[in-house]
Parts: structure tokens; sequence; C-alpha cells
């Protein structure tokens, strides 16, 4: 189980740490909101650890270069995993042959950040809510396009779940990158696509984009007007998309505890928590690392669920 990476030897607690650079291995391109983050935090951990932390950006195949990289990694705390929901609980679902495994190879150190996304679609649609998307879709069955950042995204799968709940058939056009799809909606290639809160925003307030809704808990501070797919008639359409931080799984647990015990002190610093990450629509969480092992666990059978519904096969 994948708790069990947190009982590994406490063998190398007396040991300094660190005794050299710590990398935060990030496997998305520079510039990515998750690399913002990571780079946000590496600074200021610098300080508190007395050592150069630096990002390691290792894009490619989806994350798993940069999974792999850490999951070869030695397991003292100097090369840590910086990643989202994806590299860990969707790729198992969409690769048959990973080289690395997701529960087996790392530790869980601490939940980031969570945050949610809206379905957003062209004006032109003529749809105002997602009762009248899913009544003008029935008309038009198989006729209105979503866009998506390829087979097995977030954007995919939220998709076709929402065809699945509503019994209605969209059209799907995968893009090359998320930023590709938003902009295939907001020039009209495509009408329906999902976003960030933060990154749309302006779009939506601008007109250029019409929010439908939101699939996460509850309603967002950035645009309260838009609401849940929950208050909608649709609970399962929610979708929460995490940054976390992960070890080699055979990592000391009490090294862990303390590599986790600073990340979570600077998400509760009100300068990064109220001036750089609630601003941009991401909410601190600071999950422990047994709290985040077991959310794994139910979000890893929830996923397989979403890809089985997506009809996403295993490359």
């Amino acid at each position: 189980m994948l708790v069990t990476c947190l009982a590994i030897a406490e063998h190398a607690g007396a040991q300094p740490w660190p005794v050299r650079t710590v990398r935060l291995v990030v496997p998305s391109p520079a510039g990515a909101g998750i690399d913002i983050v990571a780079r946000l935090l590496a600074q200021r951990l610098a300080i508190q650890w007395g050592k150069p932390v630096i990002v390691d950006n290792r894009p490619g195949a989806s994350s798993i270069i940069g999974a792999e990289t850490v999951a070869r990694s030695a397991p003292d705390g100097h090369t840590l995993l910086f990643a989202s929901d994806s590299t860990i609980t969707l790729n198992p679902h969409l690769y048959a042959k990973l080289p690395y495994d997701p529960i087996g190879d790392f530790a869980p150190v601490v939940q980031i950040v969570t945050f949610h996304q809206l379905l957003v679609a062209h004006p032109s649609l003529g749809a105002n809510t997602l009762g009248e998307l899913i009544a003008l879709a029935k008309a038009n069955p198989g006729a209105i396009t979503y866009a998506s950042w390829g087979l097995g995204s977030q954007g995919h799968l939220l998709s076709e779940l929402v065809k699945y709940k509503a019994s209605i058939d969209l059209l799907h056009v995968p893009y090359k990158g998320f930023a590709p799809a938003v902009n295939g909606v907001v020039t009209g290639e495509a009408m329906l696509t999902w976003a960030g809160v933060f990154s749309t925003r302006a779009l939506v307030r601008g007109g250029r984009l019409r929010a439908l809704g939101l699939a996460g808990p509850k309603r967002t501070g950035f645009l309260p007007e838009v609401p849940t797919f929950a208050e909608m008639g649709m609970p399962d359409v929610d979708y929460t998309i995490w940054f976390g931080v992960f070890a080699p799984a055979a990592t000391p647990i009490d090294l862990i505890a303390r590599i986790a015990r600073d990340f979570v002190r600077l998400l509760r610093d009100p300068k990064v928590r109220e001036k750089e990450l609630l601003p941009k629509a991401y909410e601190p969480s600071g999950v422990s690392a047994n709290e985040f092992a077991m959310l794994i666990s139910r979000e890893l059978a929830q996923r397989a669920t979403m890809v089985k519904i997506s009809g996403a096969v295993p490359q």
C-alpha cells in the first residue's frame, strides 16, 4: 500500500540535511503554472535550508521523464518530485508500461495547492447555462465540439463525464497543449473546453468566453456567479487538480516529515499564502504525508472510473 512508503527506515534521522543543492524536479516546461509555484517556494526554501534549491524542469512524455528521474534518484532528500495529480493518479490508467510505479517508487511528502476548472464556451454557442448546453446538444447530437489538451487529459475526462451523465454527444477535438485548446475556443475553432479560473477570468469578464460551471465543491470568489456542477445536479463532475511533493520511496520517514514541515511553514506564511497563491486561485493545502497517501489511493480508483467512461485506451 502507498502508506507503507512512509514506514521506511529512520536510521538517517540524525544526519545533517541538506548537505548540498536540493533539486525540485518539475516534469513540465518552464513558465507552466506548476513551475511558477515550484520556483516561488524554492527561493524561500533555500533561505530556510541554507543550501541552493533549484527547479529542474524535465518536461516530456506526459510528465513521465521527470517522474522517472526522481524514482531512480538516491533516497536522501536532495532530489524531490514537484508534480501534479496527473503524474501520480492519471498516468497509471493511461500507460500500460510506465517506467515508474506511482505507488511503489514514491513517498508522498506534502500536498501543496489545489484548484479547479471551469467549463467555458465560445459566446456563439448560444448556451448560457449547463441546461441550455444539454438541450442544444440533444437537439444537435455530435455537432458541438469540445477542445482538450490530449487523450486522457483532465479536459478530455471531464468532458466525457459530462457527456455520460447528461446522455449527450459532443465531438472531441484534441489540441497539442492546454493553451492551444483554450485559444481554440476563444477563436471559435471549438465550442467548449475546460480552463483554470485565474487564467480565464479576464476572458470571461470580457465576454470572449462564457463560463457554464465549475468542477469543484464550492463556488469561487473570482467568479462567484458561476455555479458548481453539484448545484446543477451533477455532483460527480468534481475534479480537484493538485500540485504535490514526492520523494524516492526509501527516503527516511523523519526526513520526509522535516521536509513536509518546512513546506507547510511556507504555505502558512501570509506573504506566500495571501499575496502569491490565493490571488492566482491556488488554494494552499499542506495535507500531511499520511493523509496525502490516503487521498491518492482514493483518487486512483476515481480516475480509473473516469478513464473507463472516457474510452481512453492505455498506450
